[in-house]
């Protein structure tokens, strides 16, 4: 059974920096696609970023610049390096992945089979 678990997240202020983990377990191939959402109460999951098998990552607009996507395959972990954050930043953050190619073009929950939990993310001003 895949399972995915979210580390890193915690309570920083404004400007300050963090980095997610994704570690996965319970397989023993590689994803094609690692992704990382976020999602606060009311709203709708919010892609962030996607890495596929070959180290190519996608950004959603208001991400580029800030934040990075990483992947360690041979681990099968995946990471989001977040730099000067924001007070928008504060959200849930799930990492999600399959054993698909990365679609092109919009970051979408519904492309994503296995999910994390969450790790919570809160920026203060």
């Amino acid at each position: 059974q895949v399972q995915l678990v979210e580390s890193g997240g915690n309570s920083v202020q404004a400007g300050g920096s963090l980095r997610l983990s994704c570690a996965a377990s319970g397989t023993i191939f590689t994803f094609d696609c690692m992704a990382w959402f976020r999602q606060t109460p009311g709203k709708e999951r919010e892609g962030v970023a996607t890495i596929d098998r070959g180290g190519t990552a996608n950004y959603a607009d208001s991400m580029a610049g800030r934040f990075t996507i990483s992947k360690d395959a041979a681990k099968n972990t995946h990471f989001l390096q977040m730099n000067s954050l924001k007070p928008e930043d504060t959200a849930m953050y799930y990492c999600a992945a399959e054993f698909k190619q990365c679609s092109r073009g919009p970051i979408r929950p519904d492309d994503f089979t296995y999910w994390g939990r969450g790790t919570q993310v809160t920026i203060s001003s």
